[in-house]
């Protein structure tokens, strides 16, 4: 069973419809707009397409167990290395971009999606982690920060390890500021 979304802001509670979901999909149509966007990360649906736009919510959910995170040591060494150095949301758009232009399987990064996303970034709730080399750009994560989660939508890289040291970075940024949950969906 899927509902069907029109102009009405609204999502089915995706725990009433959990046993006709097979694979996750809980609706299709609507708009990506930031109120649509906001109440579907905070219901802990997504949007996957954009042709229709289809809304996710899929059960197991990939969680990162901040309190739980270990870092592996090579992992480690290479941040202490302090080949790579991070920043927030210096390059949002460009880190959208990037995931985009990442060769995977059914991407669904379109131009859309970035549109969307850019709106979500000027409205606060859309943020990145950029991970520089020097002056080059090799790595980044971006996603959806609504109340204690942050939803994690993509992730690049151009050096080996970047988006890992991306990845590690914003852990730590999500412990120092107590959230509560990392899904990676």
């Amino acid at each position: 069973m899927v509902a069907f979304l029109e102009n009405k802001l609204w999502f089915p509670d995706p725990r009433h419809y959990s046993e006709y979901m097979d694979d996750g999909l809980l609706a299709v149509g609507g708009e990506m707009s930031v109120e649509r966007l906001k109440l579907a990360y905070s219901m802990g649906i997504f949007p996957w397409t954009d042709r229709p736009v289809t809304w996710w919510c899929p059960e197991p959910r990939g969680i990162i167990e901040l309190d739980e995170f270990r870092v592996s040591r090579s992992l480690a060494r290479v941040r202490r290395k302090g080949v790579f150095h991070c920043t927030i949301n210096q390059s949002f758009e460009t880190v959208v971009r990037a995931c985009a232009e990442t060769p995977r399987p059914g991407s669904w990064i379109t131009e859309p999606f970035i549109r969307a996303y850019i709106q979500m970034h000027h409205a606060g709730y859309a943020h990145s982690v950029e991970c520089w080399q020097e002056d080059a750009l090799v790595g980044g994560v971006y996603g959806v920060a609504i109340g204690g989660l942050f939803a994690g939508e993509s992730m690049f890289y151009r050096a080996s390890n970047a988006s890992k040291i991306a990845l590690l970075f914003l852990v730590d940024h999500l412990r120092e500021r107590n959230f509560r949950l990392f899904d990676v969906q």
